[in-house]
């Protein structure tokens, strides 16, 4: 299994950036795609953004599609988000996960963005 540390959460004002990173380590980083999710207090866990194992293909939802970008260093086993143009509908508790072959998945244990208005 993965061991997978998020950080660069915090509390920010709208229209402001900050940088996420998502340290893997216990296999192969490159094996593995990566992703973001989001979880808001009452809301369901909602995709946000990942990126292949070789970093070529990203995707995006649409809600946040132009204002975060997704990258990865498998040099030193981590991935980013880099979230900019931050609204308070952004606020969430963040997750990295890494997968591979669709099953083998592991989570991150989440950091907390706020966005204030």
């Amino acid at each position: 299994q993965v061991q997978l540390a998020e950080s660069g959460g915090g509390l920010v004002q709208a229209g402001g950036s900050l940088r996420l990173s998502c340290a893997a380590s216990g296999r192969t980083f490159s094996n593995y795609a990566v992703g973001w999710y989001r979880q808001a207090p009452g809301e369901k866990r909602e995709f946000v953004a990942a990126i292949s194992r070789s970093g070529d293909k990203s995707y995006y939802a649409d809600s946040v599609k132009g204002r975060f970008t997704i990258s990865r260093d498998n040099a030193k086993n981590t991935a980013y988000l880099q979230m900019t143009s931050l609204k308070p509908e952004d606020t969430a508790v963040y997750y990295c996960y890494v997968v591979r072959f669709g099953s083998d998945i592991s989570w991150g244990q989440g950091t907390q963005v706020t966005v204030s208005s």
